[in-house]
């Protein structure tokens, strides 16, 4: 597939609702890979973070601050993605983090409302010139936890972010006003397309209910010219190098590969 390059349009569609989606950034055959290399692969499945929600749910978060020769790095360093980053942050950008988020079946957690830099505020980076784009592994519906957003909420500003209830998350006024004041939207997406979104953007998803899996790839970044002013924050500050359309077919067929080579008796 093409690099992609954002027109005016979709642009003023970002700014205006801050989010975007973008069907079929990626193909069957990139999509095939991921979920079959992510899905064989013990570092995903078994570790990263244990994540309950205030009603007896969980997911799974396997966080990662640095890319590596590895497929979920290489849609990192895509320019499908990062070329349309760099557009709707309006400068050069670098990588601040990407997570696998696993939704397993009947068990998936909650995630409550919260906006990204609600928590990024405290890594010190002084602007909310910060933004995620989030890759459909599975299906994501509304029965198995989609992402739900609340459109145009960027244009609130940062919300006070603390514990309330059984997560870290947004005031429940806030959010309560916030959801009279804009549109609800269920983020159902087949894999493949994307959805970019606003750092401040309020954003949740409900518990998996569905004997189907929702996992999903965020891919976060952070201007260049909003480096943490003091603190490691995540990531490192250097610009980001784009990768080569090719490189998720490339490098996925390896990593599939060396993870087969490990599954055979020796």
């Amino acid at each position: 597939m093409s690099d992609l390059k954002l027109d005016e349009q979709q642009l003023r569609q970002y700014h205006a609702d801050g989010y975007l989606f973008v069907k079929n950034l990626f193909d069957p055959d990139e999509m095939d890979l991921l979920i079959g290399i992510a899905k064989a692969d013990k570092e995903m499945t078994e570790g990263g973070h244990i994540m309950p929600d205030a009603n007896g749910g969980a997911s799974r978060i396997n966080l990662k601050a640095a890319t590596s020769q590895n497929i979920y790095s290489a849609f990192v360093h895509s320019q499908r993605i990062a070329g349309p980053m760099e557009q709707i942050v309006g400068a050069p950008i670098y990588h601040w983090h990407h997570k696998m988020m696993l939704k397993d079946p009947f068990t998936g957690g909650a995630w409550e409302w919260h906006q990204d830099y609600g928590y990024w505020y405290n890594d010190s980076c002084l602007f909310p010139d910060m933004a995620s784009c989030m890759i459909a592994v599975d299906r994501a519906t509304k029965e198995n936890g989609c992402l739900q957003v609340l459109r145009g909420s960027h244009k609130i500003g940062r919300v006070t972010h603390g514990q309330f209830g059984g997560q870290a998350g947004a005031d429940p006024k806030r959010v309560e006003a916030a959801m009279k004041a804009c549109e609800l939207v269920y983020c159902q997406m087949e894999p493949g397309t994307a959805l970019f979104f606003h750092s401040n953007t309020l954003h949740c998803s409900s518990q998996n209910k569905s004997p189907n899996s929702r996992w999903s790839l965020i891919c976060c970044y952070n201007a260049l010219h909003n480096r943490p002013f003091e603190g490691p924050g995540h990531g490192l500050a250097v610009p980001l190098e784009i990768w080569p359309a090719d490189s998720i077919r490339e490098i996925g067929k390896k990593q599939w590969e060396a993870l087969e080579a490990a599954r055979q008796p020796t």
